[in-house]
């Protein structure tokens, strides 16, 4: 059982995707407008939607998740945490989206998808970490139907995949508008991206770098935000 902010709680069943310094750091990345309608793809236990939920309490959150397991650990999330008025779980394929989200319906998206298109499937989380039933191509799909005009798709991902992502968020229709670099420390490699694209969005970037520790390895103002602490 991990405990969230604000005293939520969020169990995590043996084989599903842990809290992990990408939730952490995509929930504090995203920029919620007021009575934010939040679609999270490929949601898992609901992790995304109980951070967002316990920083902002007029926000609504539906997470999308193909795996019954993990779909079910959310709602007991959802219950435990008494947030049935605010967060809900579909069972469901985001490939589907389009036949099960009317179009522009959401304010915002966000999504800490699979990073690997190949190489060997992980044994305990085949889908959570590669593209087999997420592709880029389909998540950007999913983002730009639900998403109103103007709307916010945020996402987290490995850098080396940076230009594929802004490129496959274009071709979808959502501009790149805020980019953050995340570094576990001060003066290491860059280790994953942030993105924050607009449905519609005109052209403009704003850049954003981030580090966990110091170079001597202590926590900095950045970890103690992201954490809560």
């Amino acid at each position: 059982m991990e405990v969230l902010p604000n005293g939520f709680t969020l169990s995590l069943p043996e084989g599903c995707f842990p809290l992990s310094t990408d939730s952490m750091v995509l929930a504090d990345f995203a920029h919620l407008p007021k009575r934010a309608r939040v679609l999270d793809l490929g949601a898992g236990c609901g992790t995304l939607g109980l951070l967002l939920c316990a920083s902002d309490p007029n926000c609504t959150v539906t997470g999308m998740e193909i795996d019954e397991t993990a779909h079910q650990a959310a709602l007991d999330n959802i219950s435990r945490n008494q947030l049935e008025g605010r967060m809900e779980s579909v069972c469901g394929d985001l490939r589907t989206v389009p036949s099960q989200v009317s179009p522009g319906s959401f304010t915002t998206c966000i999504s800490n998808p699979p990073y690997f298109s190949g190489g060997p499937a992980s044994k305990t989380l085949p889908t959570a970490r590669r593209e087999d039933q997420c592709s880029l191509e389909a998540l950007f799909a999913a983002a730009s139907w639900a998403l109103k005009f103007g709307g916010d798709f945020y996402l987290v991902h490995r850098p080396e995949r940076l230009g594929e992502l802004i490129a496959l968020g274009s071709q979808a229709g959502l501009s790149c508008k805020r980019l953050g670099l995340l570094r576990h420390r001060q003066d290491g490699p860059i280790t994953l991206v942030l993105l924050q694209l607009r449905k519609g969005g005109k052209p403009g970037l704003i850049l954003e770098e981030t580090a966990l520790f110091d170079s001597l390895g202590q926590p900095t103002e950045d970890y103690r935000r992201i954490y809560h602490i």
